[in-house]
């Protein structure tokens, strides 16, 4: 099984994105596994944050956890936050 990658990492391993691409899938089909696997992931982050399981997430929780990671990034840098992109 491969290691779930850690928080700040990528959220799809070279092993998984090879099996998508070897899947029998549309490339919108093999777009949105991909994406699915990595909110899969990140929604576990956010659950073990919360201190919950992913099925007793609300939306609200979601969309104050990115608030709290927008924050960090702003304020501590990207390399401090959970996802690793620059807007």
């Amino acid at each position: 099984m491969a290691q779930l990658p850690q928080p700040g990492s990528e959220f799809l391993t070279p092993e998984e994105s090879a099996d998508v691409d070897k899947a029998l899938l549309s490339s919108s089909e093999k777009f949105l596994t991909r994406l699915t696997i990595s909110s899969w992931r990140l929604l576990r982050i956010i659950a073990e944050d919360a201190g919950k399981p992913i099925e007793e997430l609300t939306y609200q929780q979601i969309i104050d956890w990115f608030e709290k990671d927008g924050k960090v990034r702003r304020e501590q840098g990207v390399d401090a936050a959970v996802l690793k992109w620059e807007v």
